[in-house]
């Protein structure tokens, strides 16, 4: 029997093996294929289970660190993919109990043919510079470490993704912005996100901080940084852009 690379999760944790490879697996009726076509699989690890020799759950966090993007991008699909699946074990419309389609990425109600299909969470997040060498840097409230990252945050019902760069910025560190312009997007499986990168420049306005989202926020000289968001994370991939200091 053909062999499946198989991604296994328990929570937001991976099966890997000492050289953070993933297993390859006989396929199991409860499996979702992370694409129709091939052999790749994602399969939740349950509660009951055994980790079996020879491997270990790593965050997933910690891999997109040493991981290709291509790699990391399959592993957020597969964890997003059986995130959904476990959500949606019941009808949203009747309550009925779900069955997974055949030949879709959809949860199907026999009793009201209602379909669920997999969600993304659109969000955005925003590098804001001032003049040619500051760029401003926040502490999240839930942040109990000294990493400082960028305004991000989920976009509203009947609002531009404009509108959502604009808003945030203006709630969580009292910024007016302009300038606004696309740099790029990554999906992020944190839970199911789609995070959406724009940079911004500094208009008006005077550092108010929204203390229940953010503890710190000030505008760095690109060449006084403080500690930033780990190498893969879109954030300082960003940073990154901007600043130009591949030392960093």
């Amino acid at each position: 029997m053909t062999q499946s690379l198989a991604y296994i999760f328990q929570n937001q944790k991976l099966l890997v093996d000492e050289h953070l490879q993933l297993p390859r697996v006989e396929r199991l009726a409860r499996d979702l294929a992370v694409h129709q076509h091939d052999h790749v699989i994602a399969r939740d690890l349950l509660e009951d289970e055994i980790v079996p020799d020879g491997y270990q759950l790593r965050p997933i966090r910690e891999l997109i660190q040493v991981w290709s993007s291509t790699e990391f991008l399959q592993a957020s699909r597969a964890l997003q993919l059986l995130e959904w699946r476990r959500n949606h074990k019941f009808c949203s419309h009747c309550g009925h109990a779900t069955e997974a389609h055949s030949t879709e990425y959809a949860m199907v109600c026999p009793a009201c043919a209602y379909r669920q299909y997999p969600r993304v969470q659109p969000c955005i997040i925003t590098i804001i510079t001032k003049g040619d060498d500051e760029v401003l840097l926040a502490k999240s409230a839930q942040n109990k470490g000294n990493m400082y990252g960028l305004i991000a945050g989920f976009v509203e019902v009947g609002e531009t993704l404009e509108e959502a760069v604009q808003r945030e910025a203006f709630e969580e560190v009292g910024l007016k912005l302009k300038n606004i312009r696309y740099m790029s997007s990554q999906p992020w499986p944190f839970p199911s996100n789609l995070m959406i990168a724009f940079h911004a420049e500094y208009d008006s306005g005077e550092i108010e901080l929204q203390l229940e989202e953010i503890s710190e926020a000030q505008f760095f000289k690109f060449d006084q940084l403080p500690e930033i968001p780990f190498k893969g994370s879109i954030a300082h991939s960003m940073i990154m852009q901007i600043v130009g200091n591949n030392k960093l």
